[in-house]
């Protein structure tokens, strides 16, 4: 069926029908629509899409070879580029105007910056052209449009973007991930909610195995913004009334049914033959004329467009004003440039003056305002957390385990410091020994508390300066440097105050504090149980000691000599193993708690200054001077997007004037 005039079956040659002159693709609805067009055109070519700004926005997808560029051509009125494979590589912004008083076409191509002019005879090798420049020679894709104008008499007004064709299986020269590539590539331009699809599909193939559509259902479920276009109907009229009657693939725009131009045929002759196809073809002229033709397609591509123009407005107005204000509130924001030393000075006192605000906020008064989701910067319960796990360390270590070995370690040091003395004399000497004992065993977590506890210091101090410092890029490493100097002090001195608390305990063995009695008393009284579990062999050798655990005295039956002693001994270290403990938690404390004090009152400012301006300062604030390449390249860029922003602030007042004073355009 290569010849649709073979089609009209059974209609004497004698008598042909009389066919009307096709209707014309542009018609006075176009005269309404181009203003508004060409307002969304400009603020397209401002690229504010890359502002996050929606634009509504014709896209055509379609599998390879399902008939897309002869839909294009017929709308467009000129010759795309054909071969094998694939033609388009990059996605093709067609913007058709009809441009009835002109002398001649103008077509011309946008890419790169640069705007060629072509002829109608030339156009496909010229698009070939700019495509290579863009996606390169070969047979890769690229995501950078090019742009086709259009203006002929009797073309609609419309803005379309074509996309490379879906294909699964790379062909020679193509990459391997070219259906991904291709993928990503349309569901980018599907995705948004402004976005019509126009899904070309062709009448010989079951539209629900088309890739196209899987992809346009996968963005537009109930398929409220997807437009179909049935190409080579002349080839498949075989239940092609039914395929969209039914609609078994949710295209809620509708059909249109159209028949690709054929040979050498003028787009005129096309038009006539696809009148004819559908007006006398026995199976195609009983489906409706509402949606046969590319003139009834043109037509319903004008109002859908103009429909989701007007309709995506308010949302353009709004995203526009809301990043045209976000921008300009952080160009504000941004610092100025300084002049002089003494601005350079202010804006350095005005950083450090916020900083240590921040550091009293977060490490003195347990605020954490400036950081309510990041919970390592809530750093007072932080801290008090890690002085708990410091605690619960002391507690649990191997020389708070009271019962291991019970009394065995106190009878042999009662051995050892005996003499001369009178009986049931508690030496000290021997108290002593086990306490130096006990501290030497746990001298080491002292100092490794300070090292961890002094570096999660560092980490958010160094934090809220850089934070502070962020828009002086200049300033960062001689204030970090200055920081973590101030800081290795510090943890230097928490580390010479612990070691001296630590020798402090093993020399002395002192408390005021009436727990110490107290806990001791509670303990002795426990000596009778004791005593009769060593001496009634009858008796099991487990028994609870209250403060101490489960003990067992099997070992002890046999030594019974010094064993009051030892008791006396051990209740007596216990007792005072609790005080130290507790003086060494404290102690860290309030240590900590001051040396932070001085950290925020006034060590940081001193040792920051001394880094920037004392004798041997590294010159910081004479870099402010120079504004560091980061922020420069953020002013530029925010200054460029308020520009863009701007004027497409202007475009959009122009489309509201047009809809404000044309009721046409709501719909």
């Amino acid at each position: 069926m290569g010849d649709d005039r073979a089609l009209v079956h059974g209609v004497p040659e004698a008598e042909p029908p009389l066919i009307a002159r096709p209707a014309p693709l542009a018609d006075s609805y176009n005269d309404r629509i181009r203003p508004l067009l060409d307002a969304v055109d400009k603020l397209r070519n401002l690229n504010v899409m890359k502002e996050g700004i929606p634009l509504p926005t014709i896209v055509v997808v379609g599998d390879q070879s399902s008939g897309k560029s002869s839909v294009l051509e017929s709308l467009a009125g000129i010759n795309l580029p054909r071969g094998q494979g694939i033609c388009t590589r990059v996605p093709l912004i067609m913007r058709l105007q009809d441009n009835p008083h002109a002398d001649r076409p103008e077509l011309y191509l946008e890419f790169n910056g640069k705007v060629v002019h072509t002829k109608e005879d030339n156009i496909s090798v010229a698009i070939n052209d700019a495509t290579d420049e863009i996606a390169g020679h070969g047979k890769g894709i690229s995501n950078a449009p090019l742009t086709l104008v259009v203006k002929k008499d009797g073309v609609p007004d419309l803005t379309m973007v074509d996309l490379p064709g879906i294909t699964r299986v790379p062909v020679h020269g193509q990459p391997e991930d070219i259906y991904e590539q291709i993928s990503k590539m349309i569901m980018e331009y599907i995705r948004p909610e402004e976005s019509i699809i126009l899904n070309v599909l062709s009448a010989t193939v079951d539209f629900s195995t088309c890739e196209s559509i899987r992809m346009s259902q996968m963005v537009d479920k109930t398929g409220k913004r997807t437009l179909a276009v049935i190409t080579k109907a002349d080839k498949a009229p075989e239940g092609l009334l039914e395929k969209v009657t039914a609609d078994d693939v949710n295209i809620g725009l509708g059909y249109v049914c159209v028949r690709n131009r054929i040979g050498d045929e003028s787009y005129e002759e096309a038009r006539l033959e696809e009148a004819k196809l559908f007006e006398t073809h026995p199976l195609m002229c009983k489906i409706d004329k509402s949606i046969v033709g590319v003139p009834v397609l043109a037509q319903k591509l004008t109002q859908i467009q103009a429909t989701i123009m007007t309709k995506c407005l308010p949302e353009i107005i709004k995203k526009t004003n809301d990043k045209f204000n976000a921008n300009v509130a952080e160009l504000q924001m941004l610092p100025k440039n300084l002049s002089s030393v003494a601005e350079a000075m202010t804006a350095f006192m005005q950083i450090l003056g916020s900083a240590k605000e921040s550091l009293r906020k977060i490490l003195l008064r347990g605020e954490f305002d400036e950081y309510p989701e990041e919970k390592n910067m809530h750093c007072t319960a932080r801290l008090v957390e890690m002085l708990n796990r410091y605690s619960d360390g002391l507690q649990n270590c191997a020389e708070n385990d009271l019962r291991t070995n019970f009394l065995l370690e106190e009878l042999e040091v009662l051995e050892e410091v005996k003499g001369t003395g009178l009986p049931n004399f508690l030496p000290r000497t021997a108290f002593l020994t086990l306490l130096q004992r006990k501290v030497r065993g746990i001298s080491s977590k002292p100092p490794s508390f300070v090292a961890r506890v002094w570096e999660y210091i560092e980490g958010v101090v160094i934090r809220v300066l850089m934070r502070h410092s962020e828009n002086y890029p200049q300033l960062q490493s001689s204030t970090r440097r200055a920081a973590s100097s101030l800081i290795n002090k510090m943890k230097e001195k928490a580390m010479d105050r612990m070691m001296e608390v630590v020798e402090m305990e093993k020399l002395a063995d002192y408390t005021c504090n009436p727990e110490y009695i107290l806990e001791w008393n509670s303990l002795m009284s426990q000596q009778n149980i004791f005593m009769e579990a060593i001496n009634n062999v009858s008796k099991p050798s487990n028994i609870v000691l209250n403060g101490i655990g489960e003990v067992d005295v099997e070992n002890l039956r046999h030594r019974k000599q010094h064993i009051q002693e030892a008791f006396d001994l051990k209740m007596r270290i216990t007792a005072y193993w609790k005080i130290v403990l507790r003086r060494f938690v404290d102690s860290m404390a309030l240590h900590l708690l001051s040396s932070v004090q001085n950290l925020v009152s006034n060590g940081i400012e001193k040792e920051i200054v001394g880094e920037l301006i004392g004798p041997n300062g590294s010159g910081g604030i004479e870099r402010m001077l120079e504004e560091a390449p980061s922020v420069a390249a953020k002013r530029d860029k925010l200054n460029r997007s308020i520009k863009l922003l701007r004027d497409a602030a202007v475009e959009v007042v122009k489309i509201m004037h047009i809809i404000s004073t044309d009721g046409h355009y709501v719909y």
